[in-house]
């Protein structure tokens, strides 16, 4: 599988470099954004950090407590994404960082005008399957876990931030434009798989998502869910890709990775087992899905399980 950048750390700042151990700043300016590198190598609790526009923050190493209006304080970890609203302060917590263990964070502040214009082309040009829906990033779904895509659009953007051609301001909203995209795909795939149960009557594609649910143990084809929607089997596929960033196959694999990851944590259960419960008859089969979908084979997931439970 191809790097993303939430695989790779940041090159350390050299201490003479460092303006501060706390929250020192790197700043690249774009037309329509600025993207921050945040380094912190000293403990510390409750700094103070608010931009006029909307962020959208990747943390990259280390560790940090966020304390946002409205929200019970929760720790923010490498691989996750959080967003925050324009104006609204954060108040950051660093309760492990220190010169060998130091905290980085990329805070990418979005012009509104730039937002917009991705809304409005989104909307009118690749309107949401349900009538009453709309794109829009959804304020209430602000911390999510980084997907390769997220990540990847985040990499491209802080390469073309410290190159230095003519042409970096419109590689940059394209790359922006992307990242928007790509995190309200996540934001409605998350939002349908926490709460699916809510929505059957009233979001097909969440109707689409209980039935995976619950009948993961058994073949499922397009066919299958392109008739519960009452939708051509193209239009479904094209709708589903469109909607979520994943496309219905890859979206039913990864649902059987989920549930065979839970079903091996049980040392009592074989793989042979857990393969069978998720549906694939094939044990060399699973094997190749596994290794595909979570970078390891069952064996070796579940004897870093092992080591990690002593």
């Amino acid at each position: 599988m191809q790097q993303s950048f939430r695989q790779k750390l940041l090159p350390l700042k050299k201490e003479k470099d460092l303006l501060t151990m706390v929250e020192n700043r790197s700043v690249y300016t774009l037309e329509h954004c600025e993207l921050n590198v945040y380094e912190t190598r000293q403990q510390s609790e409750k700094v103070s950090l608010v931009f006029n526009d909307i962020v959208l923050t990747s943390m990259i190493r280390g560790k940090k407590v966020m304390h946002l209006a409205g929200k019970e304080a929760f720790d923010y970890l490498p691989g996750e994404f959080v967003i925050v609203p324009e104006k609204e302060e954060m108040v950051i917590d660093f309760p492990e960082a220190d010169s060998y263990n130091p905290t980085q964070c990329i805070a990418l502040a979005v012009q509104a005008d730039i937002l917009r214009d991705t809304l409005q082309l989104l909307n009118e040009n690749y309107p949401k399957t349900e009538k009453d829906d709309s794109w829009k990033i959804d304020l209430s779904c602000f911390h999510l876990q980084n997907t390769f895509e997220i990540a990847s659009a985040v990499d491209r953007l802080l390469s073309v931030s410290t190159e230095n051609i003519p042409a970096k301001d419109v590689i940059a909203d394209f790359t922006l434009k992307e990242l928007l995209i790509r995190l309200m795909q996540t934001q409605a795939r998350k939002l349908i798989l926490d709460s699916y149960n809510k929505h059957t009557s009233t979001h097909r594609f969440a109707f689409v998502v209980e039935f995976i649910k619950n009948h993961i143990h058994e073949e499922i084809t397009i066919d299958m869910l392109s008739n519960i929607c009452y939708m051509s089997k193209p239009n479904f596929f094209k709708c589903f890709k469109r909607e979520f960033g994943i496309s219905p196959v890859d979206f039913v694999i990864k649902e059987r990775m989920k549930m065979a990851k839970k079903l091996l944590k049980d040392v009592n259960v074989t793989i042979g087992e857990a393969a069978y419960a998720v549906g694939i008859n094939n044990l060399s089969y699973f094997f190749k899905l596994f290794k595909r979908y979570e970078g390891t084979t069952p064996n070796e997931f579940r004897k870093r399980l092992m080591v990690l439970s002593k």
